[in-house]
């Protein structure tokens, strides 16, 4: 209930052109906390064509763990392709789903 990602973060201000991702889910963190609650665990799918992203599943993992003071086992990432179908398998973007479980 606590509004969308723009709300916070609008696309609209240049102060956020560029900006780190880690410093926004900080900031993101701190919302959720300040109002009593902890993530209880993550779950994440990043579909790509490129880079391949396997080798670097327990880094991003561990980072998100340590901006997010949670341990890496709370947190899952997979990674996988679209099958050179549709505007993602053509490489045109990647796209991520992540579902956060959170406990008061």
């Amino acid at each position: 209930s606590l509004g969308d990602i723009g709300l916070y973060f609008p696309p609209s201000d240049p102060k956020w052109a560029g900006a780190d991702s880690q410093l926004l889910l900080s900031q993101v963190n701190r919302l959720i906390c300040d109002r009593g609650w902890q993530i209880s665990n993550i779950d994440t799918v990043v579909i790509a064509e490129q880079p391949k992203l396997k080798p670097h599943i327990h880094t991003m993992r561990d980072r998100l763990a340590d901006t997010l003071k949670i341990q890496p086992e709370q947190i899952g990432i997979k990674a996988t392709t679209h099958e050179k179908l549709g505007p993602l398998g053509r490489e045109e973007g990647i796209a991520a789903y992540a579902v956060v479980l959170l406990a008061s």
